[in-house]
């Protein structure tokens, strides 16, 4: 694993925990964009173990999918739960009528977990940062 990647991975755990802490004092929308922001990260993880890097957002998640959804080399449904977390940030953040509900945000938070096992698990553990051992 490049320090890259562990860098990624582990602004993927924070935010799943902000993530869940936003949605334990009722902020589902913003729970929601960090959720998608952990998956986000998780996905440049992968693509950075190929070399490879984008420039948005769009051209990392098409290349995600193509690289490692369609290829299976990650579980196609991760691919999914990517692409549906940004529709429902882009909601979120941008559309002052949408209310995500409590139950959205937990699926979106479930599905960043998720993500990132399966980063933990095809990249390898992500390792304790040295601050954390002091």
């Amino acid at each position: 694993m490049t320090g890259q990647q562990v860098a990624l991975l582990r602004k993927a755990q924070d935010n799943i925990a902000a993530a869940r802490t936003l949605a334990e004092r009722h902020h589902c929308g913003i729970a929601i964009s960090r959720a998608y922001y952990a998956m986000f990260y998780v996905a440049e993880a992968f693509l950075v173990g190929d070399g490879l890097a984008f420039s948005s957002h769009a051209a990392v998640i098409a290349a995600f999918g193509q690289r490692f959804a369609k290829t299976d080399r990650v579980p196609r449904e991760l691919h999914r739960h990517l692409t549906q977390a940004q529709q429902s940030r882009v909601a979120a953040d941008y559309d002052v009528r949408s209310h995500p509900s409590a139950e959205n945000a937990a699926q979106h938070i479930a599905h960043a977990e998720r993500f990132l096992a399966a980063a933990e698990h095809l990249i390898g553990p992500i390792p304790p940062d040295a601050e954390e051992q002091l």
